[in-house]
């Protein structure tokens, strides 16, 4: 789950929309990134592009997609690169042609899947990424992709499944561990969230994004000191203070963290801003 902003940027929101905020934190992060992408070579090619260039690549891609629609490498590369930029249905249409003349193709169909599924299309992108991959030759990036669609689709029980399995072929990976303790946080598992969070932000791999995700559970246990002193190893003190603060007003309501569970079952997902 790649929540691929930064923690203080995620929680400068308006206070009317407390509730969806915090959906779109823990769970439109999930399919943001799942740890190296599942096309990791062509994700490799994007990162750290301008998006001059990522524009000038479309352009490019897309004039190489059109004398030679469905070829395997073109399409992947143009398909991510739609996807980088938030052109969702069009990288669908792509990696479905690709798909349709690759059906047996198990990169295709991780792409294809992982697409369906930024676009929250989540049941057809389930039934595509069984396709990617077979239990005597499982894929550790599409186990991490399932259990993120499984989160999303509430299914939790099940996502926590596919991270678990996940961890078993990628011991440690902070990413795999910030997905499995966020799963734990919308299960109401809050100190099985911290536990799973405190390994991956502890990791010396661990992005800003998997300790931002550490200091919001830690703050929805009410461990607030904590969570500010988690959250300032990437922000000032003055932002990580106002987003703990944030998160205390959310989880101080009512019934909030219940409503909050419910939401997720129906809320779309959201891209978050590139």
């Amino acid at each position: 789950m790649d929540l691929s902003v930064p923690f203080a940027a995620r929680f400068k929101f308006r206070r009317s929309a407390v509730a969806v905020a915090l959906v779109a934190v823990l769970l439109g992060g999930c399919l943001k990134r799942d740890p190296g992408d599942i096309t990791g070579s062509i994700n490799q090619q994007v990162r750290g592009m301008t998006d001059a260039e990522k524009r000038l690549a479309i352009e490019q891609l897309g004039r190489q997609y059109e004398k030679t629609p469905g070829e395997k490498r073109v399409s992947m590369t143009y398909a991510r690169m739609l996807r980088d930029v938030g052109q969702i249905n069009q990288a669908i249409a792509v990696l479905q042609a690709a798909a349709a003349k690759f059906p047996n193709d198990q990169e295709v169909a991780a792409a294809y899947g992982k697409a369906l599924a930024d676009g929250g299309r989540f049941n057809e992108a389930k039934e595509v990424l069984a396709r990617a991959h077979t239990p005597d030759r499982p894929n550790w990036r599409v186990l991490s992709t399932q259990g993120a669609i499984a989160d999303q689709m509430g299914r939790h029980t099940e996502a926590q499944q596919y991270y678990q399995a996940a961890l078993q072929l990628q011991p440690g990976d902070p990413n795999i561990l910030s997905n499995l303790g966020l799963s734990y946080a919308l299960s109401n598992r809050l100190p099985d969230a911290e536990q799973a969070l405190r390994q991956a932000a502890s990791h010396p791999g661990a992005s800003p994004q998997v300790r931002g995700n550490f200091a919001l559970v830690l703050a929805l246990e009410g461990k607030y000191k904590e969570a500010e002193q988690a959250a300032a190893k990437d922000l000032s003190p003055a932002d990580a203070q106002a987003n703990v603060t944030f998160v205390r007003s959310m989880t101080a309501q009512k019934n909030n963290w219940r409503q909050l569970q419910a939401m997720n079952r129906s809320a779309p997902a959201k891209r978050p801003p590139q």
